[in-house]
């Protein structure tokens, strides 16, 4: 017995992106009924020779169930072989002609083998097969009963039976190979975005280790010294800056400990001193020699250092994406510190584009430290990228960096085919986040 699959109410090709691929079954199915119904009914009648109210039950019996066939394929399967088997029995009880087919008249024929296209769109291998050798099977044993004899035209079904349902078979596990790996790459994009992010949180974490470990150890510092720097402390208050100096060496191996988790064999340089405004100078003369001409405008502005590396590595990434993407390019790269007369908008240059902005605020605060990097178009198309080593990070630790300080980020092409990128963050302590 050929087994029944989980129902599944869904029409053929219902997942097709395109309404007219949708509706291609029904319409088949619709134009297969409409035709073959009276035509079976006339071929068995007028050339067969068969009763009319037995050729148009066979009839109905043999189209109707095509429509099914759209939803429920098996099912109408079950229906027309059975109807299809009744009308070569049938068939039998009359003298007809030698030269028409038997068992199964082309009509038959026809509407089978688009139900067996229809089986192998939906149904598995196995089931397919037990299908095949059912109508096989059927095929062979009626032919021991022709009343004119076997021939290789009586096996018609049997064949373009099983051509059917090999190629709709072939069709769905192409579909079902290609709708995977689509959703695979769909499930490995993401996971390599959220890799992406969580790795540029570690980078991070691991630099503003050294920012705050500066600070932990200055603390430590004093409250050590104190007692020697300050004369006739009392004893209380002696005990308060031991206290602190405890405290502050606790959190520093806290840090370290925590900063054990964040490392990773391919992580190198944690330690060693971050740069800051003004190290910025030097990374664009670099690039300079690198790839041409950019231009700098430098800010003298004492900030804290976790805005200062933010600002350093922004414009570092900016940088290696025109290295990347538009090597040549005049590059223009600006520091500056402003306080936003109104809302975000203000403070930025003309020739804003609709790129992508991040940021949390949207009202007025204190000092901002704004960062511009503009690229113009390349004079050339590049013929392949000069920098096949970045860190793939690019757009994410940008806005990571800037999330982390509570600024704003904008970025994106501009009309005449160049980019920028302009980022502000805050100088106050009470806009820092």
């Amino acid at each position: 017995m050929i087994p029944v699959e989980a129902e599944r109410p869904r029409a053929l090709l219902a997942g097709a992106s395109r309404r007219w691929v949708r509706l291609l079954p029904w319409a088949v199915a619709f134009v297969l009924c409409v035709a073959l119904l009276p035509t079976t009914i006339v071929v068995l009648t007028a050339d067969y020779g068969l009763n009319g109210g037995l050729a148009s039950a066979l009839a109905v019996a043999q189209a109707a169930p095509l429509l099914l066939a759209v939803v429920r394929p098996l099912q109408a399967w079950y229906v027309v072989f059975v109807a299809d088997v009744a009308g070569a029995l049938a068939l039998l009880t009359v003298d007809f002609q030698e030269r028409l087919l038997w068992p199964f008249p082309p009509m038959e024929i026809v509407g089978y083998v688009g139900l067996c296209l229809a089986l192998g769109l939906r149904e598995r291998r196995r089931t397919l097969l037990l299908v095949w050798l059912a109508t096989a099977g059927a095929n062979v044993g009626l032919g021991f009963a022709a009343p004119h004899g076997t021939g290789a035209k009586d096996l018609l079904l049997t064949i373009l039976g099983g051509v059917a349902l090999l190629l709709g078979g072939a069709l769905r596990e192409r579909y079902e190979v290609q709708r995977r790996l689509a959703e695979q790459e769909t499930i490995s994009e993401a996971e390599r975005g959220r890799r992406t992010l969580l790795e540029e949180r570690a980078r991070i974490a691991r630099e503003l280790h050294d920012v705050v470990a500066h600070h932990m150890s200055v603390i430590t510092v004093q409250a050590d010294t104190a007692e020697y720097r300050l004369a006739a402390l009392p004893p209380d208050v002696r005990e308060e800056f031991t206290s602190i100096a405890a405290t502050a060496r606790e959190s520093l191996g806290e840090m370290r400990r925590l900063l054990g988790v964040l490392r990773n064999e391919e992580a190198h340089g944690e330690l060693v001193p971050q740069p800051g405004l003004a190290q910025i100078g030097q990374l664009v003369e670099a690039t300079a020699r690198t790839v041409g001409p950019v231009d700098f405008t430098p800010c003298d502005a004492e900030v804290p250092e976790a805005v200062g590396l933010s600002a350093y590595r922004i414009v570092q990434e900016a940088l290696a994406n025109v290295v990347r993407h538009a090597p040549g390019a005049a590059t223009h790269v600006s520091l500056s510190v402003a306080r936003p007369a109104g809302g975000p908008g203000d403070g930025q240059t003309d020739g804003q584009t609709d790129g992508q902005r991040d940021g949390q605020r949207e009202g007025p605060g204190g000092e901002r430290l704004t960062v511009l990097v503009v690229n113009e178009p390349p004079p050339e198309p590049p013929a392949g990228p000069l920098e096949v080593g970045g860190t793939g990070h690019g757009l994410v630790g940008m806005r990571e960096r800037v999330r982390l300080v509570g600024g704003t980020l904008d970025v994106g092409p501009l009309p005449d085919g160049g980019f920028r990128v302009a980022a502000q963050l805050p100088l106050t302590e009470e806009d820092i986040t």
